[in-house]
């Protein structure tokens, strides 16, 4: 079970690299932009449209080891004010009803990427980008989320914290 931890933690880690990669490169492109536009009073023509793919995968990619590092916004009225053993229950509860919101999310997204595909669609830039390209961080990132809050439950109902 160790090995299966540290496989998705290790997953969920290089997906932070990459979101972190995807992150730097929008900057680069933005600032790019700018100093093309000021200096020479030319655009790159795809700035705007390509910076929104770069952020929609970095925040996907991001999703799991952010919930790994505790790091999602946490309502605790419920939980502040119960023991520790109400508190794992609530905590499993919720990472199972989580699951199941993902699961759904996962299938929505892989019906989406995969009708973009199969009907060849084209941003409607300059790029003629195929947006299937640009969607699929969304399963990935999703699926890895799921791996993740997966782990949490497991560790949950084994006490392996």
């Amino acid at each position: 079970m160790k090995t299966f931890y540290n496989l998705i933690n290790k997953l969920s880690l290089w997906g932070a690299y990459l979101s972190s990669l995807l992150l730097i490169s929008l900057v680069l492109l933005i600032l790019t932009e700018v100093f093309i536009r000021y200096f020479f009073d030319m655009s790159t023509m795809i700035a705007d449209e390509y910076s929104g793919y770069l952020y929609l995968a970095a925040i996907f990619l991001g999703l799991a080891y952010t919930f790994n590092e505790d790091a999602h916004i946490r309502i605790n009225i419920l939980t502040s004010k119960v023991n520790k053993k109400a508190n794992k229950f609530i905590d499993i509860l919720a990472g199972l009803i989580t699951i199941i919101i993902l699961a759904f999310a996962l299938y929505r997204t892989i019906l989406f990427t995969f009708d973009s595909y199969e009907m060849e669609m084209l941003s409607e830039g300059v790029s003629a980008t195929p947006l299937y390209l640009t969607q699929l961080a969304m399963p990935f990132g999703i699926s890895l989320f799921i791996l993740a809050v997966l782990v949490f439950v497991m560790k949950g109902l084994k006490n392996d914290n």
